[in-house]
């Protein structure tokens, strides 16, 4: 075998390695029971510390030294494998397995902490992770920027600055279409309740009409809804709400697109570095394209609205305007996995700035809740009335995931570059949604985007899809248009 070929089998194992430990990552958050958080703690600390060795071993680095890529796509495996490479040489072994016990311990300290309201009890161990977290950036950083050293784990080639400038951007243009529709009349929602394992049948029927593959995947629920996995186990969770399905559906729709892009990947890339989404922010550019651009769209909504009609019943909106307009209303309201198009952003902003400010010393941990509720006020004009709908309502922080705030936006503003192509590219789109058929609009992003994996940089494979240079105006003018149209602005 050649230097290339051992390289490549020892990254096989190595990757499989780390998709246990997602599906331990995953049972945490789904089944496991709640008194088995300190044995989880251990587990997964163990598995790191296996994980970070072989990320480490001094042989991947002869391998590197001495391979020689077959062709384009060995070139890339080589890329990817020498960027982790060089990165896992640089975090103390001891400082990765640290990491790995403490954040799964602080996951279900946020999540008790968030059920009870008391923000006290998580500041202890938030305090921990992010010295950790601290510590791992230096390590990263090498005497540069520590805030940019974790963003690099998320989007490669991007630093905090790039992302002000696109926030920057963004912001003026967004508070004023947020003040304009927020003085038009508001807009009907649901009423009443719906049944929750209905909304979960619907859900997985959601999850299947965007092409999710259910044998190779399943949709359960979680405190927090996310995608776990990828090649063929690629696993979603969603939540339910009594009084407002749309949290559960949208959430869905949302995980689908993250769980698509893995189940797109070339199966000839699985368990190897290209066999995954390049980056976060291209990953949300696929959830939020189909939560929004598509599941959100008049012509989908038309077709989703007489599917709750069969679910449900009535539930006080009589047409399929009324439900488009209600799927998009612009309103009050803490929680970002609910915001609407408008100010979902500016929730990401929020706390772009605040782990910045964190990550820096700029910020006591001490201090976040207090930073956290008069900025949101600043902002949105109106106070947080409890923890759990504000600085508790994410898990981000809890498990470590300092610098994956800002690829939501990112994502955003990769999504509106997609659709601006996509639209061109499938012109009778609106039918095909119309008729609960994805399959135009998933099939092109499976083809132009999914399919690569991460065989392109981040910003490369946007391009190559959208054929411009990713930058927000795209997304701008989409939600100016789209909304001016349902306020009558």
């Amino acid at each position: 075998m050649t230097a290339f070929d051992n390289l490549m089998a020892f990254q096989r194992d190595t990757s499989a390695l780390g998709q246990i430990a997602g599906r331990l990552g995953w049972d945490q958050e789904t089944m496991m029971p709640r008194g088995a958080a300190g044995q989880r703690g251990l587990e997964m600390a163990a598995i790191e510390s296996v994980l970070h060795a072989r990320k480490s071993d001094p042989r991947v680095g002869e391998w590197l030294e001495a391979a020689q890529a077959p062709d384009a796509v060995g070139s890339a495996q080589l890329r990817e494998i020498r960027r982790a490479y060089e990165r896992a040489q640089k975090v103390p072994a001891d400082l990765a397995k640290k990491l790995a016990q403490v954040t799964s311990v602080a996951q279900g300290k946020w999540a008790q902490a968030r059920a009870d309201e008391d923000v006290a009890t998580f500041l202890p161990v938030l305090e921990e992770v992010v010295a950790l977290k601290r510590e791992e950036g230096e390590a990263l950083a090498n005497g540069g920027d520590v805030y940019d050293a974790l963003v690099e784990d998320y989007e490669p080639h991007t630093t905090s600055d790039d992302i002000a400038a696109i926030f920057d951007a963004m912001r003026p243009r967004l508070v004023a279409l947020r003040a304009a529709v927020l003085e038009r009349p508001k807009l009907k929602g649901v009423e009443g309740e719906f049944d929750e394992n209905a909304q979960m049948k619907l859900s997985r029927h959601l999850a299947k009409t965007f092409g999710y593959d259910m044998s190779k995947g399943r949709v359960d629920k979680a405190v927090h809804p996310f995608s776990s996995g990828s090649g063929s186990d690629v696993r979603i969770t969603t939540r339910t709400s009594l009084t407002d399905p749309f949290n559960c559906f949208y959430s869905t729709i949302h995980e689908v697109g993250h769980a698509a892009y893995e189940q797109g990947i070339d199966p000839s890339f699985e368990l190897t570095p290209l066999g995954r989404g390049v980056s976060m922010g291209v990953h949300e550019s696929q959830s939020r394209i189909y939560e929004n651009q598509l599941g959100r769209s008049r012509a989908f909504t038309g077709w989703l609205f007489e599917q709750m009609k069969n679910a449900f019943g009535d539930f006080g909106l009589d047409t399929a305007d009324e439900f488009y307009a209600a799927v998009n209303r612009v309103q009050n309201g803490c929680i970002r996995t609910e915001a609407d198009e408008v100010q979902y952003n500016l929730h990401i902003m929020l706390r772009f700035d605040l782990e910045r400010a964190i990550m820096s010393g700029d910020l006591q941990v001490a201090e976040i809740e207090s930073a956290w509720n008069d900025r949101f006020k600043a902002d949105f004009g109106y106070a947080v009335d409890k923890p759990s709908n504000g600085v508790l309502q994410d898990v981000h922080w809890s498990v470590g995931y300092m610098g994956y705030f800002p690829t939501y936006s990112l994502g955003n503003v990769y999504a509106g570059c997609l659709y601006e192509a996509l639209r061109e590219a499938v012109p009778n789109l609106d039918d095909q949604l119309a008729q609960g058929d994805t399959s135009g609009a998933t099939g092109w992003l499976r083809k132009n985007l999914q399919h690569h994996g991460s065989l392109f940089a981040p910003r490369d494979v946007i391009e190559q899809a959208s054929g411009k240079t990713p930058g927000p105006d795209a997304l701008l003018g989409y939600v100016e248009r789209k909304f001016g149209e349902i306020y009558g602005l």
